[in-house]
């Protein structure tokens, strides 16, 4: 089984706290086609998500931030 996958780093504005930054992961992660996510704690502004484009777009990803209330923008593809 062959399935391609995508990766975007998203920048997300406001600063999270470690709560904060745990629910954003937990809702990326709970989209269906999302493979992974990753946060450098040293940048946590950062997020990297590798995702199945068949089952999601980088626009449907930057809408799960704005969802809770925060600013994104995807920043490379």
């Amino acid at each position: 089984m062959n399935i391609d996958l995508a990766d975007v780093t998203l920048h997300v504005d406001e600063t999270l706290d470690s709560d904060g930054l745990s629910q954003l992961e937990d809702a990326f992660r709970s989209r269906e086609g999302v493979v992974s996510v990753h946060v450098d704690q040293r940048r946590p502004h950062l997020f990297v998500l590798e995702y199945n484009p068949k089952l999601v777009n980088s626009k449907d990803l930057v809408k799960i931030p704005q969802f809770q209330g925060l600013h994104a923008e995807l920043i490379g593809l």
